[in-house]
């Protein structure tokens, strides 16, 4: 049970992070990245996990510490995303250039491996550091209250 809750931050995280990610094809492609529907998505998101931390936890200061690890997590998988897209940029400039060697691909690899390593390290530690703050049982409703928003926007199954 304590992994799928873990599971379930790290899935959110890799929505938010997957909307980081539109941005930057978006952004590649001349958009205006506001106009696209990802940031979008991120701040009802927000929106609405910071309305489930409120139904959940009932002390008030709690409550707000918890809604500003959210932000912290938040403010990580963004970061993510930027240097993600930036590390993909040098590999397009890179995958232009004919004479461009091995090493130079594998050192923006071995780039690309390490900011996303150190970012959900980051970011599981955002998720204890909520884990200690909160009972038990605030965490088991606040994880079935995102559990349950999630699946609300997983494809259904048998067509699109």
């Amino acid at each position: 049970m304590t992994q799928s809750k873990l599971v379930l931050l790290v899935l959110v995280a890799g929505m938010l992070a997957t909307a980081g990610c539109t941005g930057y094809h978006a952004q590649r492609h001349g958009h205006d990245m506001r106009m696209h529907s990802g940031e979008a998505a991120v701040e009802r998101g927000i929106a609405e996990t910071n309305a489930m931390v409120d139904q959940t936890v009932k002390d008030q200061e709690k409550a707000k510490q918890a809604k500003a690890i959210l932000q912290d997590i938040v403010a990580e998988v963004r970061n993510s995303a930027q240097i993600s897209r930036a590390l993909h940029e040098q590999m397009a400039v890179m995958n232009a250039d004919y004479d461009a060697k091995p090493e130079q691909f594998a050192k923006v690899l071995d780039g690309m491996n390490h900011a996303r390593m150190a970012s959900a390290n980051k970011i599981l530690g955002l998720r204890f550091k909520m884990r200690a703050l909160l009972t038990a049982q605030e965490w088991n409703e606040l994880t079935g209250a995102m559990d349950k928003s999630h699946k609300r926007y997983q494809p259904k199954e048998g067509g699109m």
